[in-house]
């Protein structure tokens, strides 16, 4: 999880969700969105650069999000890189979801597969995952092409790990 500081954004961005009815879209694009940014390390560069204005900055993330992502997650992001921390999204986006999930009583469930999945592949894994935790989770799903084939799903420390790549590693333990 994310540092004490990542907690306070993630609890002042939830409570700007609520109070504009979109907390659960702001959720799901900030976590898939600091994946993608978390991957380019260029443009982790250019919007952590203190040589570059904090404005074109700003610019830089509504061009690249406009008519992809809500208002509302445009509007967190540009906050999050004006305010220098454009390398701490992904923790932020952790504690935002963490946050969200345990006021419902839930666990989340990241999820790596080298695809995304369907809505039906989601539910199918989140009864699943709830079966075998023992609580309801929420599925955030990673699109990680390491994983080959199959799934690997974190829930709090525990890992179940159906990917390819381990049933591999273990055919090789075998032979």
């Amino acid at each position: 999880m994310g540092t004490e500081r990542d907690k306070a954004y993630a609890m002042a961005i939830a409570a700007v969700g609520r109070a504009e009815g979109e907390l659960d879209k702001v959720q799901d694009e900030l976590f898939s969105l600091s994946r993608t940014l978390g991957g380019s390390e260029e443009l982790l560069s250019t919007l952590t650069d203190a040589q570059v204005p904090v404005a074109r900055r700003q610019q830089i993330v509504e061009d690249l999000l406009a008519g992809k992502v809500s208002k509302s997650t445009i509007a967190t992001v540009s906050m999050v890189v004006a305010a220098g921390r454009a390398r701490d999204l992904t923790g932020i986006a952790d504690e935002l979801v963490a946050l969200g999930a345990a006021e419902g009583g839930r666990d989340v469930a990241v999820v790596r597969s080298a695809i995304d999945l369907t809505d039906d592949q989601k539910a199918r894994l989140a009864t699943a995952l709830q079966q075998a935790v023992g609580r309801p989770v929420d599925i955030r799903v990673v699109i990680d092409p390491s994983v080959l084939g199959g799934l690997v799903a974190q829930v709090g420390d525990t890992v179940i790990d159906g990917s390819v790549r381990r049933r591999l590693d273990l055919l090789k333990q075998a032979i």
